[in-house]
């Protein structure tokens, strides 16, 4: 199951692909794709779907953030001995945390 957001600019509409890569309009079923959708019940749910079932979304539409409704991004730095390693540092004895803006999450096409 291929979840996305598609539509305008921060207004965007939940979907699913279907077999095809068509995407088919989720919004009869949950409001977004955000953390509180993402639950296993939730997920479960949508699975049970039939994708042919739900609306084809017509034409070339614009793919927003895979996810909404973010609030915090927390992010850790060298998690992982070849990006160390890639980088030229030393593995941290302790996690290199820091944050980033949610602006920072962007879809594929983001005009």
């Amino acid at each position: 199951m291929k979840l996305v957001r598609f539509g305008e600019a921060g207004s965007e509409t939940p979907g699913m692909l279907d077999a095809d890569g068509t995407i088919r309009d989720l919004s009869g079923h949950v409001a977004d794709i955000t953390g509180a959708t993402l639950d296993a019940a939730t997920l479960d749910r949508l699975r049970g779907l039939d994708p042919a079932s739900l609306p084809a979304v017509d034409g070339n539409v614009r793919l927003g953030a895979c996810v909404g409704g973010i609030g915090k991004f927390m992010c850790i730095g060298l998690n992982y001995s070849d990006h160390a390693a890639e980088t030229g540092a030393d593995i941290p004895e302790h996690p290199i945390l820091f944050m980033k803006a949610t602006s920072a999450v962007v879809g594929p096409m983001t005009w």
